[in-house]
């Protein structure tokens, strides 16, 4: 292991500016280390995005295209030539977007832009959902039964029948839980085939599917690995990442509840052999399927940075975006696995702009918003007020995650978070995660990917609020209204809420009740 350069800065003769190909809080996130590394920054924007804060944030930005990603935040052409001409000599694509675009990481390469990521090569191989479950039998890691790449709905029943049900259909190009049908008897087979290849050629462009042995209960644990080009990887901890809604991760949590010494070792162990079995450089995450006798197989691997990222960060104590930025850069990595040391526990809890009547993002403007704060939390967000959420983008506005010495001051201090986590003007789902918090099943460490469908039966919905009270404080905060505003913040209030109280004792002008409530002196 080569020695470790400053901790705190890159040389700068290896890198002095960084273009950020996303958008949001994960910019944001990016475009803070850059700063810290002592990195000029460039960010770029739709036409939607034009007062986004990671647009203030950055040295400089440039105008992408119009509000639509595929012509903007998908667009190859575009941004490599803004990275030329704004002179930066690196491109983090940060996740989504173009996060695991072999073809951008090549077209990065080829304009002697360092892409920070893994090679294309690797991008291609792992994106590849049955390449990359090829790769890890070969490598000895264990995989679920299952197919290779098929489009004929014959022979995939044939498929079904063979490895025996209930089975999983999925996407051979795809993710974000899209292209995924679970299917329980053959009469429901060629239907829920049907759906997810049309879901797969619409999301991904491409109809491939594959069939896979569906194993229940089971649980969702990823492992985060980085490596460098110099053959060293390393793996920073496993994640809980069981609490799902269709098959999309909600909240997740490091190190994993379920997880001993023993099967984290051979998670490590297997996840290390994974990556080298595909030369692998920069940050990635193996995830697997665990099941209640703690056997783990292999589901794929994500060549990107994880939504998830800050809880591992917290617990083993590492700067994952400026470890990659150093990785693309050229240097070793500055740890090794010995000297791994992971320390207390961290749960994530993503805040989605959602309408819980209709499952469906709520889009408008966010009139006023307060981000928790206080020991052992940390916010991620692009939030600020008069914010847009925009049909055309993922309704993700923040993630708040909490850190404690243990897994119960970790839930205490993210139920204390979102109970201070303010929006105003558009529904979000933070009333749900307080009610996942005190869900005893989840206090006790007993969840699975079937979670929220069968063992939480509280609604995924929003809190009553008192509408008039809302609408008060939207028009004082913001002296005009986008539409409809709604309030989410902790648990539903009762007949004696600050709300009410706030309209009912608080002095007569507005500006001093909405003071009154956010203070907690109504």
């Amino acid at each position: 292991m080569r020695p470790a350069r400053d901790a705190g800065r890159l040389e700068q003769a290896v890198l002095r500016k960084l273009l950020v190909a996303n958008r949001g809080e994960i910019a944001v996130r990016i475009l803070r280390a850059c700063r810290e590394l002592g990195i000029r920054s460039v960010a770029i924007y739709s036409d939607a995005d034009r007062t986004a804060a990671h647009v203030r944030y950055a040295d400089e930005a440039y105008c992408v295209g119009p509000a639509p990603a595929a012509e903007s935040y998908l667009n190859i052409e575009r941004i490599v030539s803004l990275a030329k001409e704004s002179g930066a000599e690196a491109v983090h694509p940060g996740y989504g977007f173009l996060s695991e675009n072999a073809r951008f990481a090549e077209a990065c390469s080829q304009a002697g832009i360092t892409f920070v990521g893994p090679p294309a090569s690797a991008i291609r191989m792992l994106g590849d959902k049955i390449e990359a479950r090829r790769r890890a039998g070969q490598a000895g890691v264990p995989v679920v039964p299952g197919s290779a790449e098929i489009r004929d709905v014959d022979e995939a029943e044939r498929i079904g029948k063979q490895i025996g049900y209930p089975v999983v259909i999925k996407a051979a190009g795809g993710g974000g839980g899209r292209g995924i049908r679970e299917v329980d008897t053959p009469s429901a087979f060629r239907r829920a085939f049907e759906t997810a290849r049309q879901e797969a050629l619409t999301a991904f462009g491409n109809d491939a599917l594959y069939v896979e042995k569906l194993i229940r209960p089971v649980r969702h644990i990823e492992v985060q690995i980085i490596a460098d080009r110099f053959g060293n990887v390393v793996a920073l901890g496993e994640r809980e990442c069981s609490i799902q809604r269709r098959h999309q991760k909600i909240i997740e949590e490091c190190p994993s509840p379920f997880v001993d010494p023993l099967l984290r070792h051979r998670l490590f162990d297997a996840a290390v052999r994974a990556a080298l079995s595909a030369n692998y450089v920069n940050i990635g995450t193996v995830e697997f399927l665990v099941d209640a006798d703690r056997n783990f197989y292999f589901l794929e691997m994500n060549t990107r940075l994880q939504v998830e990222h800050p809880v591992t960060e917290l617990v083993a104590g590492v700067d994952l975006v400026a470890d990659q930025i150093r990785v693309a850069a050229g240097e070793a990595l500055p740890y090794s696995q010995h000297v791994v040391n992971l320390r207390g526990w961290a749960i994530e809890c993503r805040i989605v702009a959602e309408d819980p009547a209709s499952n469906l993002p709520s889009v408008g403007r966010v009139e006023f918003a307060r981000e928790p704060a206080g020991p052992g939390v940390r916010v991620e967000s692009a939030l600020h007020d008069g914010m847009e959420v925009s049909v055309y983008y993922d309704p993700l506005v923040a993630k708040v995650t909490a850190w404690g010495r243990d897994r119960m001051e970790a839930i205490r201090r993210m139920r204390r978070a979102l109970s201070e986590f303010k929006i105003v003007g558009v529904r979000t789902n933070i009333p749900f995660h307080m009610r996942v918090m005190e869900d005893p099943f989840f206090r006790a460490g007993q969840v699975d990917t079937s979670f929220i469908d069968r063992d939480f039966q509280a609604e995924y919905q929003a809190p009553e609020v008192d509408r008039l009270a809302a609408l008060i404080t939207a028009a004082v905060l913001l002296r005009h209204s986008a539409g409809p505003v709604a309030v989410e913040g902790g648990a539903a209030p009762a007949a004696g809420s600050r709300w009410r109280k706030a309209r009912l004792v608080a002095p007569a002008t507005p500006q001093a009740r909405i003071w009154a409530w956010h203070n907690g002196t109504s």
